[in-house]
């Protein structure tokens, strides 16, 4: 880009105008933009076409690695018959729907909790030890508790996937709200602002790119956390699918709701960066923002 400018600017006889020079830079970053693409779309071709490829030589074994038609006429198969436990939409919808219910709670908690304790000393040298202890404990181990607790149903993915997003979107607000600009908040204090004030207009716009980045991955542990709960014990679900393929050796069918599984966690991660761009209009734009 940088060189299509200055060969704009330095031709001989007349100066670039400023038009000139945005529309070279622009040129520049549709080129760019382009060539990403391309080679996203080349590595992914390769990959597939490898996998396939080696299958279909006997490099690797079909039983274990099935292969990459096979996993495309298993959706189409689930998509238009749907699985032998039900409908493939409705399975998905129940995944969603505890993922989302555990996301939006356990964020919800989080970003109070981190404001919550990153304002308040007090809170948080008495709360702190307790947060460490319940972190130490690997999240996954706590679906069979939950599920003896609440059952097969709905409550207890929620619940596993709220304890998978709670400590991820808590951490990052309780650092951002330490990591808040010292300097704004004596001079709000000096304008006079109280304590919610304060709260609400410095501390919080500043936490919000921590916020942001923790909810980015978030999202991911509540489907993994709805998946393990599914898989554990579940009537429906994308983690049911997931074990009842397991169970009969259907490596098409694991890879298949594999595949699934991280469609949506795709569709959610590019939903979560335009509800960031829009709620986050006053962040200065990132160096390498071409392919948002």
């Amino acid at each position: 880009m940088s060189s299509i400018i200055v060969n704009a600017a330095t031709t001989p006889g007349r100066t670039a105008s400023d038009g000139e020079i945005e529309a070279a830079a622009a040129q520049a970053r549709r080129a760019r933009v382009r060539r990403v693409h391309f080679w996203r779309l080349f590595i992914l071709v390769l990959l597939l076409g490898g996998w396939e490829g080696l299958v279909r030589m006997k490099v690797i074994d079909e039983f274990f690695f099935s292969k990459p038609t096979d996993v495309l006429g298993r959706l189409y198969t689930w998509t238009v018959d749907g699985t032998a436990e039900g409908p493939l939409w409705y399975h998905l919808w129940v995944t969603m729907e505890e993922s989302l219910l555990g996301f939006l709670t356990g964020a919800l908690g989080g970003i109070v909790a981190g404001i919550a304790l990153g304002r308040n000393r007090m809170l948080s040298d008495v709360f702190s030890i307790y947060i460490k202890v319940i972190n130490s404990v690997p999240r996954v181990v706590l679906a069979p508790i939950f599920i003896m607790l609440f059952g097969l149903g709905l409550t207890s993915k929620v619940a596993l996937s709220f304890v998978m997003v709670f400590f991820v979107v808590f951490s990052n607000a309780f650092q951002g709200v330490r990591e808040a600009d010292r300097n704004l908040i004596a001079n709000a204090q000096i304008l006079g602002a109280r304590d919610w004030q304060l709260t609400r207009t410095v501390v919080i716009p500043s936490a919000m790119s921590w916020i942001f980045a923790s909810l980015h991955v978030s999202f991911g542990f509540a489907i993994v956390g709805a998946i393990v709960g599914e898989f554990v014990g579940a009537r429906h679900g994308i983690g049911l699918l997931i074990n009842v393929a397991k169970g009969s050796f259907d490596a098409g069918g694991m890879y298949a709701a594999i595949v699934i599984i991280m469609v949506v966690a795709l569709a959610a991660e590019y939903l979560m960066t335009l509800v960031e761009n829009r709620l986050a209009r006053w962040r200065p734009a990132p160096h390498h923002d071409d392919l948002a």
